[in-house]
């Protein structure tokens, strides 16, 4: 990796967000390195804005940094309509919106996201030397005493770790989309981490709600290693004229009880995300279960790539 830092360009798919926050006092009286209390979020879009929103509205005072002002534009929106929504669903008052709001803000200015911030979390796009490069940049920038975690969904947090100036404060934080629906969390240990930094990390996803699973760094982790299986043989099995997406969809939902179809999940996790895990964990272990299949390929090359592009296996209204 370069010596000298390049400018960090973190841009988002999609976003979401909403209004400022100006400290919180709960536990302000721990150290940062026992229980932060800032918490900054690198990249603006479809996870980012969600771990914005988890954390906001669990008391943190939270950051969330892109280089895209319009990408802060639409996070921000986004989670006004769904602090709106859950409140219209009551699953959240009015008095819980407005806290979780006033612990918000959005910058692009990347000093100003995790100068104070006791843990970062990049959810930049799924390739090993953006993440890299964004911990470099932060580093400049962060407190000696901050962890860097990463939302990587398939990518070795042991190698990502060894990029850094602070491996022993490394670590894994997988959520799942949308994060502020879906309270699991994939706590993935580095070689490197520290005790310290996984037991930060696990008092956090307390404070925020989390399910927590905690597994060793392995390309693909627990989750992605086996969803991704399920999904590539979905695609197969609709190349190969087995049956429609809604068919086979519905016998994974009623058959196995799944809450999503794989081909729906796909959509909305995003086609290229899924090529571009499917690809990695074809290269570090092998076996046709994790190669992509042709179908993927195409869609992903013509643009469709699900939710965020209002067409993948399914048609979206804008």
């Amino acid at each position: 990796m370069a010596s000298s830092p390049r400018p960090l360009s973190v841009r988002a798919g999609r976003g979401h967000l909403a209004a400022s926050p100006r400290g919180w006092g709960i536990i302000a009286s721990m150290s940062d390195l026992t229980h932060p209390t800032t918490i900054a979020v690198l990249g603006a879009g479809t996870m980012g804005h969600g771990i914005a929103q988890v954390a906001a509205a669990a008391g943190f005072t939270t950051w969330l940094f892109d280089v895209d002002p319009d990408a802060l534009t639409r996070a921000r929106e986004r989670i006004a309509k769904n602090l709106q929504v859950a409140i219209e669903k009551g699953k959240l008052t009015p008095e819980a919106e407005e806290q979780a709001l006033h612990h918000f803000d959005t910058t692009s200015v990347l000093a100003e996201a995790v100068s104070h911030a006791g843990i970062i979390i990049e959810a930049v796009p799924e390739i090993a030397e953006l993440k890299e490069e964004a911990f470099l940049q932060c580093a400049s920038h962060a407190s000696t005493s901050a962890i860097f975690a990463s939302n990587t969904s398939s990518l070795s947090i042991t190698a990502l770790a060894a990029s850094t100036d602070r491996p022993d404060r490394v670590i894994g934080m997988h959520f799942f989309n949308p994060p502020y629906i879906i309270p699991l969390m994939e706590i993935v240990k580095a070689e490197q981490t520290s005790p310290q930094t996984l037991a930060t990390v696990r008092a956090v996803g307390e404070q925020m709600g989390r399910t927590m699973v905690e597994v060793a760094d392995s390309p693909g982790f627990a989750t992605s290693r086996l969803g991704v299986v399920l999904a590539l043989e979905a695609m197969r099995m609709l190349e190969q004229g087995v049956a429609s997406a809604e068919d086979i969809d519905t016998a994974i939902e009623l058959g196995y009880r799944h809450p999503m179809g794989p081909l729906k999940l796909t959509d909305l996790i995003g086609l290229d995300v899924r090529l571009n895990i499917a690809d990695y964990l074809y290269s570090e272990l092998g076996g046709d279960q994790y190669k992509a299949p042709q179908v993927l390929r195409r869609m992903v090359r013509a643009g469709k790539l699900g939710r965020k592009s209002n067409e993948g296996f399914y048609r979206y209204d804008g």
